[in-house]
């Protein structure tokens, strides 16, 4: 049927993408409290200018030793501060999101409050490397909470309006043990794909995952991959 074929549209792998980008976006934006503001001591490097507003969101860059003389150096995303006192506690804000009840097999409206854990259980099953990702940036960044929100369309066939209809907080150290998360696996895995390229010549590669096995490829590529035209006339003007 006609409406079939719209909620086929709207559910495409691409079209669903973009969605949870736009909800996680939005979300973290509405759990903060509007008029009150943490400033860093260096603006937001991505403003154009003074007068540009854009998102609120925080950056700290941390530093982690890696052993045999490799410093690692981490920009990291900071969406929200807790003020307790004299302390800040920092939050990550991501939002998971429910588009069809009959895929998920799973009523969010009906088992959210009563069986959360189901949820999260079934979330973690469908998307646990979205949820790992999470984890990891918000012990890489050090914050103290990560805030996950559940949010559901309110119709299935319409992607522009969202309930939001429930919230979950973990400190991340715990929440990664609960999910199998193994920061010192994660960190041998990045150690083994620096030891590698350290030991390549200098010039321009891709990593790149297979998308069907668990495997990494990593392509030489010519130096000129990626850039675009302007850059490209840029450089022939410096020369």
């Amino acid at each position: 049927t006609q409406e079939q074929m719209a909620e086929e549209g709207v559910n495409t792998p691409d079209s669903l993408a973009v969605e949870a980008t736009y909800i996680n976006s939005s979300f973290s934006q509405q759990c903060l409290q509007k008029g009150d503001r943490i400033d860093f001591d260096h603006p937001n490097p991505f403003a154009a200018d003074e007068n540009e507003e854009i998102a609120s969101i925080g950056y700290r860059y941390r530093k982690f030793d890696l052993g045999n003389g490799i410093n690692l150096i981490v920009r990291c995303e900071q969406d929200a501060v807790i003020q307790q006192g004299a302390d800040k506690l920092y939050l990550n804000i991501k939002a998971l999101n429910e588009f069809d009840p009959r895929v998920s097999k799973i009523d969010w409206r009906q088992k959210l409050d009563s069986q959360i854990g189901s949820v999260l259980a079934t979330e973690l099953k469908n998307n646990s490397c979205k949820v790992a990702k999470w984890t990891c940036n918000a012990i890489l960044a050090g914050s103290d909470y990560l805030k996950l929100g559940y949010v559901s369309r309110i119709v299935p066939n319409d992607t522009t309006r969202h309930l939001i209809l429930g919230t979950q907080q973990f400190k991340p150290k715990e929440f990664a043990n609960q999910i199998a998360l193994d920061m010192d696996n994660a960190w041998g895995i990045l150690r083994v794909i620096i030891d590698t390229c350290m030991k390549l010549s200098e010039g321009k590669y891709l990593l790149l995952r297979d998308p069907n096995k668990g495997v990494i490829y990593l392509y030489d590529i010519p130096d000129s991959t990626f850039e675009s035209e302007a850059s490209s006339s840029e450089e022939d003007g410096d020369n």
